[in-house]
């Protein structure tokens, strides 16, 4: 039996309640948020379409609900206005998240939390903080949807998988994120060799420019929000993902923000790096051989949130 709680219905939470009932991974979902009604309203409209999926209880609880759950997924707070940008937010959401801490802690202090809400990275370090929970099991979704979007533009530029493609993006959910290009490839072959080594003289692919790619994957957010008003349908997937994963029996490697002690000289931080995730939560890290000038780009993330931290009340 595979218990989740997610705290906030609003896009976010209630898509990523959706996308769990969907897939079949948890076997009870609770659903907590300050306007008891909403949450009501969504876990309802959830419930009535699981004839149609494997069995699962989901219902709008409180925070007592949440007792054994195995996973806690936080969404709440503000959500990010069109131009505005994820550490903006930060002292009104970690406000929220300062109130809520306690309050599910108390209930489910087993859980291995799962932050979401932005600016994620500092909330992930605001909740290791509060908690007072091994670290290991407060994992913030970081870059883990940027990645995504990484492989699927790269994916796209040479018409092939996905899960072909191995190239991550490291350090903030924002604006001082970086992709480590030194390491990047399709199916063991370096991304910018990937083109010239294709034996077929049918197929042209434009060339891959890296400033186009990185503007893509860290505009990617504020451009959906400028369109639609929101972000949640990749979050989501992205979301239950890592709890697929938490809940598995074997390990698998993801870009999460986890909490820092001197990798590559960083510390006390919260930002992704590669990760090693499964039934114990993010319990390892990997240190990739990163280039000098990719090191540089890891520290100079590193130090752009601990000036958000420096400039919030925690």
């Amino acid at each position: 039996m595979n218990k989740i709680t997610i705290i906030g219905s609003g896009s976010v939470g209630s898509t990523i309640a959706y996308t769990l009932t969907i897939s079949g991974l948890a076997s009870e979902i609770v659903m907590i948020d300050i306007n008891g009604e909403k949450a009501l309203g969504e876990a309802l409209d959830i419930r009535q379409g699981t004839p149609f999926c494997n069995p699962c209880s989901i219902y709008a609880g409180s925070y007592a609900d949440a007792k054994d759950s195995n996973i806690v997924i936080i969404t709440s707070g503000v959500a990010r206005k069109p131009g505005q940008s994820r550490l903006d937010l930060a002292q009104t959401n970690i406000n929220i998240l300062k109130s809520i801490t306690p309050e599910i802690t108390r209930y489910a202090p087993d859980a291995t939390y799962v932050l979401v809400s932005n600016p994620v990275d500092v909330l992930t370090y605001a909740f290791c903080k509060y908690s007072g929970l091994p670290e290991e099991r407060i994992i913030g979704s970081g870059t883990i949807l940027d990645t995504a979007r990484l492989r699927s533009r790269i994916s796209e530029y040479y018409s092939v998988s996905q899960h072909n493609v191995h190239a991550y993006v490291l350090g903030e959910h924002g604006d001082s994120s970086f992709i480590p290009w030194s390491i990047a490839n399709i199916s063991n072959v370096p991304v910018e060799d990937y083109q010239k080594s294709i034996l077929s003289p049918d197929d042209e692919y434009p060339p891959l420019r890296r400033s186009d790619v990185e503007e893509y994957v860290r505009k990617s957010g504020a451009r959906v929000i400028q369109r639609k008003g929101a972000t949640f349908y990749a979050v989501s997937m992205s979301v239950s993902h890592i709890c697929k994963c938490l809940l598995s029996g074997i390990d698998t490697t993801m870009t999460v923000s986890t909490m820092l002690h001197g990798e590559y000289g960083i510390d006390d931080v919260c930002l992704s790096l590669l990760n090693i995730v499964g039934n114990r939560g993010a319990h390892s890290k990997i240190l990739l051989p990163l280039s000098d000038e990719e090191r540089t780009a890891l520290h100079a993330s590193a130090e752009s949130l601990k000036n958000v931290i420096k400039s919030v009340t925690l």
